[in-house]
């Protein structure tokens, strides 16, 4: 894990703990600091895969929520054009949009059960 990001590792025991050069602790000292580090530090994220946290996550697609009702009332929004791109895609490095609309409910109850693949 250390080989792995150590300024990441650095920062955030110097953040949280106050450690400022953690190389003078013995491995286990660091080891159980890291153990004590909130999910959403710099480290734990790194071990996680997680590029953003959930908090973060949550706020854009209110965010996008809201940005895509207002859309909905413009000019553009009945045409279905220029469609906004979402915070979200862009936090996930999502290259396309999953967002998806729908002309009837026919339509959504079909994209529905193509995405779960089961009865309702």
């Amino acid at each position: 894990m250390i080989c792995r990001d150590e300024m990441s590792l650095a920062c955030d025991l110097a953040e949280v703990y106050h450690i400022y050069d953690y190389k003078t602790l013995p491995l286990s000292s660091v080891a159980a600091f890291f153990m004590g580090l909130r999910p959403d530090s710099r480290c734990k994220m790194l071990l996680s895969g997680d590029k953003v946290t959930l908090d973060t996550l949550l706020a854009a697609m209110i965010y996008d929520k809201l940005a895509w009702l207002q859309w909905a009332k413009t000019k553009d929004g009945a045409r279905g054009i220029n469609i906004p791109e979402t915070v979200v895609s862009k936090l996930l490095g999502d290259s396309e949009s999953k967002t998806r609309g729908f002309t009837s409910i026919e339509e959504f109850e079909k994209a529905r059960q193509d995405l779960i693949g089961g009865e309702t």
